[in-house]
């Protein structure tokens, strides 16, 4: 099953301030999320951000809002997006039915938003270079649990050129020197 940029929605959990300092190889995880939004921005993707309790984490990051509007950023107490009313009513009001999961922390906010999203009937993509934790090894355990569950393992590129489906688009050209 291929990624269609009108069947799908870009999910970034929990890329903020002071959680994402200290994700191991969190550099890469925000880079990745970047190029994410730019294309999902430039094709007309959903996107949607969570921020996991704002008082102690903080926003999400700068570079990330520049391309995501304030309205698609939704603050969470539940470790799980989906427990959030809030967050799913946006989702479902949405229509999409590919959610492709970016973000920190691997192992608990992914992990959990991701294995309600499998129940709720969803077909989640993990974006295996845009998430990360603090520690390879609950990085390494959330990634196995997830796709065992049945969330399908992709990376940023694939997504990008599986949206774009085609080359010699003026959306081609816009974004190919994003990945290069």
């Amino acid at each position: 099953m291929l990624i269609r940029h009108d069947e799908s929605l870009l999910l970034v959990i929990d890329v903020q301030e002071r959680l994402a300092p200290a994700i191991e190889g969190g550099g890469q995880v925000v880079q990745r999320a970047e190029l994410l939004l730019r294309a999902a921005k430039r094709l007309g993707v959903p996107m949607l951000a969570t921020e996991q309790y704002r008082k102690g984490l903080g926003l999400t990051l700068a570079v990330l809002c520049e391309q995501l509007p304030p309205e698609r950023r939704i603050e969470k107490l539940a470790f799980s997006a989906w427990q959030e009313p809030a967050f799913a009513e946006a989702l479902k009001g949405e229509g999409k039915r590919q959610i492709l999961v970016a973000g920190m922390e691997c192992h608990v906010c992914v992990l959990q938003t991701v294995l309600d999203l499998l129940d709720a009937g969803y077909e989640v993509f993990l974006i295996r270079d845009a998430v990360g934790s603090r520690k390879a090894i609950d990085r390494e355990a959330g990634l196995a649990r997830m796709e065992r569950a049945g969330a399908v393992p992709v990376t940023a590129e694939m997504v990008v050129f599986e949206w774009l489906g085609r080359a010699g688009t003026p959306e081609f050209k816009d974004l190919i020197d994003l990945i290069k």
